[in-house]
Parts: C-alpha cells; structure tokens; sequence
C-alpha cells in the first residue's frame, strides 16, 4: 500500500495542485493507517474492510485522539480509497459506509447573574454615550439577539409600553421578542433626549443605536463599547459581543425555561444548538441520593 501512498501524494500534488503542507498531512494520516493494516497482515488495499478501518479509527481513540483530528484522519483515509477506485486499484471502496466522528461542540461560556449585574452597571447612563451604551447592554441581555440584529435595530423596532424588540436575523426572518423593564426603560432613557444629542442636525438617521458621528454604531464599534465595560466591571474573561447572548441563554435554560421557547428567542433553526447552554444534568445516582427519602438510611 505504500507505493499507492506515495502515487496518490503525487496525484495530489502534480495534478490538483495542493500545497507541500496539505499533501504531508495526506500523507501522515494515511501512512497510519497502513502501518495499522500492515501489523495486521493486510498489506493489500483491496483486502482493506469497513471492519478494519472502524478498528483503527478505534485506535485514534483509545489513544486520546482529539474527535476534530480523527475527522480530518476519516478524510483522508476516504480520498486515498476514492482516489484508488478511480484508478480501478481495487474493485470497491471500503470506506464508503464509513462514519467520521462528530466533533465535539464546545459549551458557550456565559457570565453568572452577578457578572452580569456588574457589566450592565458599568455605563454612566448621564452622559449621550453612556445611555447608549447602558440601552445596548439592556437590551442585548434582555432578548438575546445577536450583536448584528442589535446595531441593525431601527428607532420604531423597540416599543417600549408593550415591551418587546422586533429583529431580523441574517436568514430574513423576522422575531418579536419579549423585553425585560429594565431594558425598556433604559432604551426609553436613552431615546429621550440622548440619542437627539448624537445625531446631527440635519440628518434623518433611522438606525437607533448612534455613533459619535451621528451615524449608526458598527459590530466593530460595539465590541470596543464591550471590552471597555467588561474591565471597568472588573470582568476576568475574555468578553465578547455573543457573551451576553449565550449568558441571557445559559440563564433562562438554568431558570427553567422550556428549550423550544429558548430555542424561538435566539432564532436557532436547529434545537441541538440551542441544547449546548443546558446545564450537564446529575447522574441517576446522584438524583436518587438527593431525592430519595430513604436514600441516606
């Protein structure tokens, strides 16, 4: 099999043109696995199975192989056999029904109630900026929306007596979501009288969210406004524009909303993404052994 390696690196180079780095890849994953085949007798591909490739994907992972480069391995291994049925090597691919380990999703990090209590404090809510900037956070927190939806947001998108912000995600479709008080008033702070002072005069700007320019404030702009505050606030993580949304997500799922309605509030069109904020559930045992009147006896 190593002179079929040493063929379809060259393929990989000479005829589709990838770079020396991206064919050495190539070359290691699938080395691996022909050195696993070979300690098991099979020195030929076409003798190569589902089995054996499922056993030394088995390997990868007993050896603490991180899932992502098991993947790109699993990617590798099918080219390689795709490449030799093109070149009619072997009569069938045996990687075909072959499945790739699913990378694992990381858990968004989110601020606690208390980290957030502090960050939404942190804006001089006196000053035009200030006031802004404390809407923003308000706002950000109370509807989850993303930052994108938050600086496209125009002055008639937030009713403040009913509560709620109308946005639209990037796919078009639009939400109508609910608005904590707080936010409502701290928007209504911000709209009587501060936003008039960054606009200029003579201007019809509609986006609600202003600029020192008196334009609307950019992604950019807010990520500035939220690393200010989040070291004014004495914050130890790395805060982002999406940190308020996976905390207003992390706490409503804690608080004992159900997953659909979270799910509607943040636009996830898959609910899977929407079950990453839950909080990891206790083991059996350790349910019984809390609720469970005789559990202790």
């Amino acid at each position: 099999m190593k002179q079929n390696l040493d063929a379809y690196i060259s393929f990989l180079s000479e005829e589709r043109g990838l770079s020396r780095s991206t064919t050495e890849s190539y070359r290691k994953d699938i080395a691996g696995f022909i050195e696993f085949a070979e300690q098991r007798g099979v020195n030929d591909p076409a003798d190569v199975n589902r089995t054996l490739l499922s056993l030394y994907l088995g390997s990868l992972k007993q050896r603490g192989r991180a899932p992502s480069t098991m993947m790109r391995c699993t990617v590798s291994i099918r080219s390689f056999f795709q490449y030799l049925v093109r070149r009619s090597l072997i009569p069938q691919d045996p990687s075909l029904m072959l499945e790739a380990p699913k990378p694992e999703r990381k858990v968004p990090k989110g601020l606690s109630v208390e980290q957030v209590d502090k960050l939404l404090s942190a804006p001089d809510a006196s000053t035009p900026q200030g006031a802004r900037d404390k809407a923003m956070l308000e706002l950000l927190y109370a509807a989850g929306i993303r930052v994108s939806e938050l600086v496209n947001l125009q002055v008639n998108d937030v009713n403040i007596d009913m509560r709620f912000v109308r946005c639209t995600g990037s796919s078009g479709k639009e939400r109508i979501l609910p608005i904590s008080p707080l936010a409502a008033r701290s928007v209504e702070q911000y709209l009587n009288g501060m936003r008039d002072k960054l606009l200029k005069s003579g201007t019809e700007e509609e986006g609600l969210f202003l600029n020192a320019l008196g334009t609307r404030l950019t992604r950019q702009g807010f990520w500035k406004i939220i690393k200010k505050y989040g070291k004014e606030a004495g914050i130890p993580e790395d805060i982002t524009p999406h940190t308020l949304r996976h905390s207003f997500a992390i706490h409503m799922l804690d608080n004992g909303a159900d997953l659909r309605s979270v799910q509607e509030m943040l636009g996830h069109s898959d609910i899977s993404t929407t079950q990453m904020y839950q909080t990891p559930k206790k083991s059996m045992k350790e349910v019984y052994e809390s609720h469970h009147p005789r559990a202790g006896s």
